[in-house]
């Protein structure tokens, strides 16, 4: 196996994954350009620096809504991040509003329950992967602080 780089596979775990070059290079460096290892590296790696960074105070961030096309249902979602300058990107501005849909699709109670149901949008996925990912892309702690969900007539 060739220990050079495979730029061609670089960009599409890039692409698969939205992480950071440096954290893909490194996952594809040590797998030999393997792609499924990669893969599964990369989200080794993801959990360490998820885990770093999860204490970290969040005090900047954005509310999101979403009201379904009926008029019937509506979510409000807090989303919080390190500093305005995440919140104010627009790759964050699009998670608060995916959460947002999420959340008036699928009825929850808490934060924990939400985290750990399946995206609607990509069943592969929860929305803790989603945040996992934001975390990874923007270098910052990220976390849904706080969510609402109203259905007409309750």
């Amino acid at each position: 196996m060739s220990n050079k780089l495979d730029i061609e596979k670089l960009k599409e775990l890039r692409d698969r994954s939205g992480v950071s070059f440096a954290l893909c290079k490194k996952a594809l460096e040590e797998t030999h350009n393997n792609m499924a290892k990669a893969v599964k590296r990369l989200q080794e790696i993801a959990g360490t620096k998820v885990a770093e960074k999860s204490s970290r105070v969040t005090s900047d961030g954005g509310l999101f809504s979403y009201v379904h096309h009926n008029r019937k249902i509506a979510a409000l979602v807090e989303i919080v991040s390190e500093t305005d300058f995440v919140s104010g990107n627009e790759q964050f501005k699009r998670l608060g509003s995916e959460i947002a849909m999420h959340i008036a699709s699928i009825s929850s109670k808490t934060v924990e329950e939400l985290l750990s149901q399946e995206y609607v949008r990509d069943p592969s996925k929860t929305i803790s992967d989603l945040i996992k990912e934001s975390v990874l892309k923007f270098g910052e702690n990220i976390k849904i602080k706080r969510f609402i969900r109203w259905k007409l007539g309750e």
